[in-house]
């Protein structure tokens, strides 16, 4: 994943960040005193309006490890532009065997995506949206893959800015 310059890491002061969990996965290590059973939680974090984050908490116990999976989140906190419940424009992006395919949707649509997609999109605050997964389904990887979908988004003033352009003008060239 690599961090554009236009993303905007977000402290955790002053918001409302509501919790999700996305996976539990329980571990087994055996020893030579037996089975030693742990819990590994995905956690996605986000306000509805425009920030997100995830992590991953691990522990012997699962409420232990879903704590650690929220503080993890809210470290790696991203603003992501949302126009009208729906995101600006469309967007790929993989990580590892995971491919997510964002496209923007009317209003009305709802969130039209599956599994872990979905956690992280409601999360950010889409309402409505096309998403589709590819490749592997494993819950680690489609967060990380729509995280970084999300991160690559940019709205039409931040890409007017950028090029030092009019707004007009990146519509009607």
């Amino acid at each position: 994943m690599n961090m554009s310059t236009s993303v905007l890491k977000v402290k955790t002061t002053d918001l409302e960040l509501k919790d999700r969990l996305v996976a539990i996965n329980r571990v087994t290590k055996v020893t030579k005193g037996g089975r030693n059973f742990s819990f590994s939680a995905i956690v996605v974090v986000g306000n509805e309006d425009g920030v997100v984050g995830w992590g991953l908490g691990k522990a012997n116990e699962v409420t232990t490890a879903i704590a650690k999976g929220v503080e993890a989140a809210k470290k790696n906190l991203i603003k992501v532009p949302i126009i009208n419940g729906t995101i600006p424009h469309e967007q790929v992006a993989s990580f590892g065997g995971a491919t997510v395919w964002l496209k923007p949707a009317s209003s009305g649509t709802g969130v039209k995506a599956g599994g872990a997609m979905r956690a992280v999109l409601e999360s950010v605050g889409v309402t409505s949206v096309l998403a589709k997964s590819k490749g592997s389904s494993n819950p680690h990887n489609l967060v990380k893959a729509t995280m970084a979908a999300l991160m690559e988004l940019r709205d039409a003033i931040t890409v007017a800015q950028h090029r030092g352009i009019s707004l007009d003008k990146v519509f009607n060239g």
